[in-house]
């Protein structure tokens, strides 16, 4: 066996999944980068413990994601890739009513605290729904905060500036990043911030059936990198066009002999706004398909 030498490891980048769940997006990084993630963090116990079933050689972190200190956590090592799917239920038309919790719709500056920081991520990729986009200030209605749907995405452009090229300490969310950061508005780290931390960046939003997998969800996707390399998309793999795949469908996923239950005969009944969706899918993909 060829010995490696720790100089090696010392100096080799590490890749960080950050809100880490069962491990499916670091074994799409690990299928790409021929290696397992270095780092993983989520606070949920139940998500850490999965993680490390499917990533054994992974270091796991059950921890706030800004309870992590960047220096601490990678031993001053420098960061080639950070994985970060923030918690999305804020943002998703998927929610049954409209929660706004701060800490949640505020998951996302932490990419800008380990940007800001000296092992700065040579690449960042971050995956979330579309309407992550609409990310903007909140709003007081009957009592309760709610987005302003007049300042729609001027919290998520205020984000992508500070990324990137910079952005004036009067927006709004500028404050609201030193306040999520715990820095001070005046500090030089705030500074960086309204300077643009210098980073490339693209977003995309893009349906994972059109690369191979059996899902006609929309996601969105940025790419930002401060190596000075091109950010590169993929091409579709699967499509109705020329050269494309057949798209697959989750019923070849799903080992149809496994007895499962059923949603007929439940002890509590399905949820009004359930049954109605049940009913539209049943007349789209039933009834009305020829």
């Amino acid at each position: 066996m060829k010995f490696k030498g720790y100089q090696d490891d010392f100096t080799k980048e590490l890749i960080v999944d950050f809100f880490a769940g069962g491990g499916g997006a670091s074994i799409g990084i690990e299928l790409a980068t021929g290696r397992p993630v270095d780092i993983a963090v989520n606070h949920d116990p139940d998500a850490i413990a999965m993680h490390k079933v499917n990533h054994p050689f992974t270091r796991h972190f059950q921890e706030d994601v800004f309870a992590i200190d960047p220096e601490e956590t990678t031993g001053g090592r420098p960061v080639g890739i950070m994985w970060a799917s923030p918690d999305c239920k804020h943002f998703s038309k998927a929610k049954g009513g409209a929660p706004v919790e701060k800490k949640i719709r505020g998951l996302s500056w932490v990419i800008l605290r380990w940007a800001m920081s000296s092992v700065s991520p040579r690449c960042i990729f971050m995956e979330n729904v579309e309407e992550i986009q609409t990310w903007g200030p909140l709003v007081e209605v009957d009592g309760k905060m709610r987005p302003d749907p007049a300042r729609a995405g001027e919290t998520f452009n205020g984000f992508m500036a500070m990324l990137t090229t910079g952005i004036s300490k009067e927006h709004p969310a500028f404050a609201e990043a030193c306040e999520f950061l715990k820095i001070a508005p005046d500090s030089i780290q705030a500074g960086r911030l309204a300077k643009g931390l210098g980073y490339k960046a693209e977003w995309k939003v893009l349906k994972a059936c059109d690369y191979g997998a059996p899902t006609i969800r929309k996601r969105f996707y940025m790419v930002a990198r401060r190596d000075g390399l091109p950010i590169v998309w993929p091409e579709p793999t699967h499509g109705k066009g020329e050269g494309l795949k057949p798209y697959r469908t989750a019923a070849e996923c799903i080992d149809w002999s496994i007895p499962c239950p059923s949603i007929f005969g439940r002890k509590k009944e399905l949820a009004v706004n359930t049954q109605r969706r049940i009913a539209r899918g049943l007349d789209k993909f039933v009834i009305r398909n020829p």
